[in-house]
């Protein structure tokens, strides 16, 4: 394991560890989703947005320059997050950390999962993951922390 992983591995985690939230539904779906949406468009990210509760995808859109190919990428990593019940980026790390290949050690069919950056669980205090928020369209390190910053900047206005 290089460093490198190692520092960006416990970074997850971190992310992890500190984005559980008091509640979540759909109001709120629509508020941090809407968030999402509008951070991405100021910065012309070419990305779609998808969030899920339980096995319902209650959210998604897709910006100019997204493909369904993007629409492809979010499926298989939100299996993968809600599989493992962490991000999809976490998931990949960990199998990099452990000196290990996710595509072929979690004898997953590659067509359906895929641990790649950018799909965070929902996870509610006492309750646990209830669901997905994620985004594809940029690099897998970049999909992850577009996530996780509008993730804090909602819960931070008291959403």
């Amino acid at each position: 394991m290089t460093d490198e992983i190692t520092a960006q591995f416990a970074r997850v985690q971190a992310d992890e560890a500190e984005l559980v939230l008091p509640r979540f539904d759909l109001t709120d779906v629509w508020a941090l989703g809407s968030r999402m949406r509008e951070a991405a468009a100021a910065a012309g990210l070419p990305i779609v947005i998808g969030i899920t509760l339980g096995e319902a995808r209650v959210f998604h859109t897709a910006l100019p320059g997204s493909s369904a190919d993007n629409d492809g990428w979010l499926d298989r990593k939100t299996r993968v997050a809600r599989r493992y019940g962490r991000s999809s980026f976490g998931v990949g790390l960990s199998f990099r950390a452990a000196g290990r290949n996710f595509d072929t050690d979690a004898r997953l069919d590659v067509t359906q999962y895929a641990a790649h950056g950018g799909v965070f669980p929902i996870t509610i205090e006492g309750v646990g993951v209830v669901g997905t928020v994620g985004v594809s369209g940029l690099p897998q390190a970049d999909d992850h922390a577009f996530v996780v910053e509008q993730l804090r900047a909602w819960r931070a206005d008291g959403s």
